[in-house]
């Protein structure tokens, strides 16, 4: 009975120690990295529907560059005096250097540009297209076919948590995709949680939570997967990375290991 007993200790201690093994092995086996896990490796062709796009409204702080081109070289250089450069914070998607201010017409607190000659428009709640063609109504009066263009200046995406350039981004354009926005933060590193990313958005004062999963091609039929300006990506981090940063636990486990260990030797090589 009593070597019975040691055997039975012997395998409680192995059985404990291979747990404690695999548990520390499985704190660095990083799973769900891949995007678009669902599409078939053999198929060549998927095809998915994707969501529609609509075009972002002009918000208040906004701001928008303007250019109103007329057949009077003149007129046209009054028309387009250039405002006082605005101090924005972020980077461009071409650049990591520091921020810089950007020309452009602020949209005030009532929602009005004051645009030189033409004066006071209201741009708030409108798309680009709609105040290109109001500006040009306007300017019409004055001067002979002009020609207006109306694009924001700022459209800013904010990306955080386990990407490779964490950062506030000026967008280049306003058809921004939720993985442009990834793509100019650098991807996400292997530690980021693909099938749980968040989506943060400011809807009519409101804040809106949207998880969204990059493993499932589906994401492009999303409602979500064109982003608006002010947008907020948070990536959280993987259980790997999690284990990897928590180094007390990882030193805890790793001295009960080499406690189960020696205990091992010391039953092995005791005689009863």
């Amino acid at each position: 009975m009593c070597e019975r007993s040691i055997r039975d200790f012997k395998g409680i201690i192995v059985l404990l120690s291979g747990v404690i093994t695999l548990l520390v092995s499985s704190c660095s086996a990083p799973k769900n990295i891949t995007y678009f896990k669902d599409v078939p490796d053999t198929v060549r062709q998927h095809e998915i529907q994707q969501a529609a796009y609509s075009t972002p409204l002009i918000q208040v702080d906004d701001i928008l560059q303007v250019t109103i081109q007329t057949l009077d070289p003149t007129a046209t250089a009054m028309l387009n005096q250039a405002s006082a450069p605005i101090p924005v914070s972020g980077n461009t998607t071409s650049s990591a250097a520091a921020p810089a201010a950007i020309s452009g017409y602020l949209v005030d607190k009532d929602g009005y540009i004051v645009l030189p000659l033409i004066g006071k428009i209201m741009v708030q709640g409108k798309t680009t297209d709609s105040v290109r063609e109001n500006i040009k109504a306007v300017a019409a009066t004055y001067y002979k076919d002009p020609v207006v263009n109306v694009r924001f200046a700022n459209f800013k995406i904010t990306v955080l948590g386990e990407v490779n350039r964490p950062s506030t981004y000026v967008m280049p354009n306003e058809k921004v995709t939720l993985l442009d926005a990834l793509g100019a933060a650098g991807d996400l590193t292997i530690y980021g949680k693909r099938e749980n990313v968040l989506l943060i958005r400011d809807n009519n004062g409101k804040k809106e939570f949207i998880r969204m999963n990059l493993n499932q091609s589906n994401i492009f039929s999303s409602p979500y997967f064109f982003l608006r300006q002010g947008d907020v990506i948070y990536v959280e981090p993987n259980k790997a990375k999690v284990s990897s940063t928590d180094l007390a636990q990882v030193k805890r486990i790793s001295i009960m290991a080499s406690v189960l260990s020696l205990l091992i030797v010391v039953v092995s090589r005791v005689k009863f």
